[in-house]
């Protein structure tokens, strides 16, 4: 399946809801839909008791005997109706499609449907702000009109297209080696899950990648980086538990320079954006690699964990404070009926979005495509 197939599946509760929220706005003030053709009389109910009338005469079938052939029919002169009344072809697919659209329940484009709108989007996530813009540019031309449920789907997915088109950017590669790749967030987003997945990812495409475990207060985050470093035949540099994980960050620059790879990717231990000491750390871990290199750290990943919603917001603009974040990853968005928070991300900050993931495999942490991401969270058949 592709990724597609399955970011379209697996954001079911956040197209779900608003699959039915967009239903259910249309059908609450939805007009009588144009009928199609005249509706045809009933038969009359045969008479239960009823004698059986003479019939009427009858031109007399022609005698089996003469009509029959000699020969059979061949299999190619039967008529081929039914394969192709099983498998449509394309034009019989959009009459049919154009013929169910018209039959469709309508709704004038007024006040109080974008009203129920906007509040259908907030509960998605995806802001107050964004909301109120994303409603007023699909009324702009369409207000006082009369619109289907389809139709006001594929126009939001148009609208989340066109806000995230300008922040979908892979991660970039520089010329200078090694690349140094700080990647940051809070307990549990996914920080060390994102890391093995980018580093075998480069791996594959022919970078030589070093891991350094930054994360030295939990043992779990440095094991779980083992197993990726492993599997993907990358080495990660490690330090005692409890360890000044800037000691390690630098001695990891070093090492990678030494070794000539492209790309030092490191680990931090998960960090409340509200906990000063644990964000000041962070700051350390910054200016100690800045010694060794004043360009470093090239990239400052956030990894967010979709289920947290408009706190994600919050994140953002702590460690942009903080690290000097130059791009995001999206995580979990298989989890939650709030992906709309990334298109509120994307209104808001405008940061890059390189890459969004929807399971634990490695294949589940895909480059950004907004225009997927819309159809997929909106629910829209592209078929």
């Amino acid at each position: 399946m592709s990724f597609f197939g399955k970011l379209k599946n697996r954001l079911f509760k956040s197209s779900a809801k608003l699959d039915e929220g967009l239903d259910a706005i249309i059908e609450d003030g939805a007009d009588a839909a144009p009928a199609v053709g005249p509706a045809p009389e009933p038969a009359p109910a045969p008479m239960p008791d009823a004698a059986p009338a003479p019939s009427s005469p009858a031109p007399a079938a022609p005698p089996p005997a003469t009509a029959a052939p000699t020969a059979p029919i061949p299999a190619s002169d039967s008529p081929p109706a039914a394969p192709d009344a099983a498998r449509p072809g394309l034009l019989g697919r959009l009459l049919g499609r154009g013929a169910a659209e018209e039959a469709a329940p309508r709704r004038v484009l007024d006040d109080e449907m974008l009203e129920s709108l906007e509040e259908l989007l907030i509960a998605t996530d995806m802001g107050v702000d964004t909301a109120l813009r994303v409603t007023a540019n699909i009324a702009e031309g369409r207000f006082g009109k009369r619109v289907s449920a389809r139709e006001i789907k594929e126009l939001l997915a148009a609208e989340i297209a066109r806000i995230m088109e300008g922040v979908a950017r892979p991660l970039p590669l520089y010329p200078s080696r090694p690349q140094v790749v700080l990647v940051v967030g809070v307990n549990g987003s996914g920080k060390t899950t994102t890391i093995g997945k980018l580093a075998s990812q480069f791996r594959a495409a022919g970078k030589s990648v070093v891991i350094a475990a930054g994360d030295t207060f939990r043992a779990a985050a440095v094991e779980q980086l083992q197993v990726w470093g492993t599997r993907a035949g990358v080495p990660v540099l490690t330090a005692p538990e409890g360890s000044d994980p800037a000691s390690l960050a630098f001695d990891a620059l070093t090492r990678a320079q030494a070794e000539g790879a492209d790309l030092l990717m490191i680990d931090t231990a998960g960090r409340l954006q509200n906990r000063a000491d644990l964000m000041e750390e962070l700051a350390k871990i910054v200016r100690v690699l800045r010694k060794k290199d004043p360009d470093a750290p090239h990239n400052t990943l956030l990894v967010l964990d979709a289920t947290t919603g408009q706190n994600a917001l919050n994140q953002v603009d702590t460690f942009r404070k903080m690290a000097d974040v130059t791009g995001l990853v999206m995580t979990k968005l298989d989890g939650t009926a709030k992906g709309g928070v990334l298109v509120a991300l994307a209104d808001r900050f405008g940061l890059p979005i390189h890459a969004i993931g929807v399971g634990e495999q490695i294949d589940d942490l895909q480059p950004f495509d907004p225009e997927e991401f819309a159809a997929a969270l909106t629910g829209l058949d592209t078929e």
